[in-house]
């Protein structure tokens, strides 16, 4: 009985990455995303320049060029943050990390900083995947496509 009580929940959970509107990943204009080929996921339409940890974990993935990174849970779930498309072209213009590969980092934690103005300016669509690429035979459902918060759930409970 004691058992029980001294196992650790897991919270099956992602969050909003940004304050954006959520909107399905079959309608991102890459067909890499759109297809699922890595993954299933959401992609978001940002309403302000913080992207920030959608679960709790290390950061196993922070590509130089701030374009994305990836976090790995403490169950094993790994998930995908891929700032706009053919942004690595950008070669870092307009993104500042703001944690570093192998930090551990709390849901909601800032992790790259974004210069919107000057991605769009240069002709980049900053649409925003959250990628599930490991899913640990963990179920993952989607919901709340529109406006959302940063932190809010994005999974159905």
């Amino acid at each position: 009985m004691l058992s029980l009580f001294s196992k650790k929940k897991q919270k099956n959970d992602l969050s909003a990455i940004a304050d954006a509107v959520m909107i399905p990943l079959e309608d991102v204009k890459d067909e890499v995303f759109s297809k699922k080929i890595m993954g299933d996921g959401v992609a978001f339409t940002l309403k302000n320049n913080v992207i920030c940890a959608p679960c709790s974990g290390v950061i196993e993935v922070l590509f130089p060029t701030g374009h994305a990174f990836g976090i790995k849970r403490e169950d094993g779930v790994e998930v995908l943050v891929h700032i706009g498309l053919d942004t690595v072209n950008l070669n870092g213009k307009g993104f500042k990390a703001l944690a570093c590969q192998g930090d551990k980092v709390k849901c909601g934690s800032p992790i790259i900083q974004v210069d919107i103005d000057s991605i769009k300016a240069a002709g980049y669509d900053l649409t925003t995947m959250l990628i599930v690429t490991e899913t640990k035979d963990k179920i993952f459902h989607f919901n709340h496509y529109g406006d959302i918060k940063k932190g809010d759930s994005i999974l159905e409970s």
